[in-house]
């Protein structure tokens, strides 16, 4: 087998593996809507089929591949399956894993201009795309691409730091909703903030940030000699898809001078449609943004997004000049990405956006969001006509909550909860989908998150079909 102790396969090994792996990836997307999303396995099971002791001697490299085949890739959920409603489902598309794969076998370092140049090019142009997209500044704008939202959050948080606090953050205090995403939280940990730092402010009955309770937490940060320093509102909250409302945010921002941070992680792709947009008004005057492309823009992980309106924000913050980069720095267009961001080595994530928009074109992009908004509106329309079925948040950027309660039948709000957890747990049982609860209004909810653009309504029917049979042994 080629030359192993130089970690080489020869020529012919090399292509008749590559083949069968490409093989492997072209049937699975071709097959997926036939298999089962769900996995399970305990741990004591992952041990017997995986845990041995590392291997001192070669084996052939076509057993090794058959044996992951076999074991490793059906033990994983398929996120891309198009019954796989829960959490954020991850669609992914082919040319984009073509690419990675692409940027992962010439392994291209995408950290600075000097070692790849055209990485560092096609992050700027698709950058630039991203940043007209919202309406940021197109000059001054800036950003990169990150592991995921909750790397762009926390190098968003890093920043508005250091702009607005400097080096002493002692009395900063942050804000964000009951419903902001809990990697918001994480990087304020991960920053050193303490809890009496951050203020949670209650929404309001439409999930929210209620604006009158958020005045009143600054002013009487004012007067206790705080400094209020961010606003951190979301375009798209996981629970419900909820948009907080962004131009009122926003005057407080200006009037108050303080940061303001929009985690679009989930919803920012929604401004690809018409609906999207008109929730969204008001994005393009935040601070700073962060955007999921591994979300809702059909990248396969991992991809995350941070946009500013000033990049010398970010290199500001990052910047730093290590004797050994001294001889690659370049001249101010000339970016290295390593100086916007926390990641010195980094991967070359642009490519896979990059080839999948200039292969399927913005039109596509634009036309599978908007089918993922409409189809929500539609699963919510035949849940509303079914005596069995009560809508409890409303089609939101393709998210929509709902739960098991039939008309005609007494029955308590704690029997309610019994039952819909008992439906997920069902449901999720017979690995026929991925749908499990949420809590909202202290009510157990079943929640459905619609942004893969080859889910049907009828595969959505057939779900629900199946959960209404559960029900009927449950009640």
């Amino acid at each position: 087998m080629g030359q192993s102790h130089k970690l080489q396969l020869s020529k012919d090994e090399m292509k008749a593996y590559g083949y069968q792996v490409i093989d492997t990836i072209v049937e699975h997307f071709n097959t997926e809507h036939i298999k089962k999303p769900v996995a399970f396995a305990s741990r004591e099971e992952m041990d017997s089929m995986f845990k041995v002791e590392a291997p001192e001697e070669a084996s052939d490299y076509n057993e090794v591949l058959d044996f992951v085949v076999e074991k490793v890739l059906p033990n994983s959920n398929i996120v891309s399956h198009p019954k796989s409603y829960s959490f954020v489902p991850g669609p992914s598309n082919y040319v984009s894993v073509m690419a990675d794969t692409l940027a992962t076998g010439f392994n291209i370092f995408s950290g600075g201009w000097a070692a790849s140049p055209a990485a560092a090019e096609l992050e700027i142009v698709t950058m630039q795309w991203l940043l007209k997209l919202f309406k940021f500044p197109a000059k001054k704008g800036g950003g990169l691409f990150t592991s995921g939202g909750s790397m762009a959050n926390l190098t968003a948080l890093v920043t508005a730091r250091r702009q607005r606090c400097g080096d002493d953050f002692s009395k900063a205090i942050i804000y964000m909703s009951d419903q902001a995403h809990s990697s918001n939280i994480k990087a304020i940990r991960v920053l050193g903030f303490k809890k009496e730092q951050v203020r949670i402010i209650p929404t309001d009955i439409e999930f929210k940030m209620a604006i009158n309770k958020l005045k009143n937490a600054i002013a009487k940060d004012r007067l206790k000699g705080l400094q209020p320093f961010c606003i951190l509102a979301s375009a798209g909250t996981t629970n419900t898809g909820t948009v907080d409302p962004l131009n009122e945010i926003a005057k407080i921002c200006k009037t108050e001078k303080l940061w303001f941070h929009i985690d679009g992680a989930y919803g920012g792709a929604a401004i690809l449609s018409k609906k999207g947009s008109q929730l969204l008004k008001g994005i393009e005057k935040a601070d700073s943004l962060t955007i999921d492309p591994h979300k809702w823009l059909y990248q396969p992980y991992e991809m995350g997004c941070l946009m500013v309106r000033n990049h010398k924000w970010l290199s500001e913050t990052f910047t730093e000049k290590p004797e050994y980069l001294r001889d690659i720095e370049g001249n101010t267009s000339e970016i290295n990405f390593y100086d916007h961001g926390i990641q010195l080595t980094r991967r070359f994530r642009a490519l896979k956006f990059y080839m999948s928009m200039k292969t399927f074109g913005l039109n596509a992009f634009k036309k599978a969001v908007t089918y993922n908004i409409d189809l929500a509106e539609k699963a919510e329309a035949f849940l509303r006509k079914s005596s069995k079925w009560e809508v409890i948040s409303p089609a939101t950027l393709a998210v929509i909550n709902f739960r098991y309660h039939p008309i005609g039948k007494s029955i308590s709000e704690k029997e309610l909860d019994r039952i819909n957890q008992e439906i997920s747990k069902r449901i999720v049982a017979s690995r026929e989908a991925l749908l499990v609860t949420t809590v909202l209004q202290n009510q157990v909810v079943l929640r459905m998150c619609l942004i893969n653009p080859r889910t049907t309504l009828a595969d959505i029917k057939e779900t629900l079909s199946l959960c209404e049979n559960f029900a009927k042994d449950i009640i």
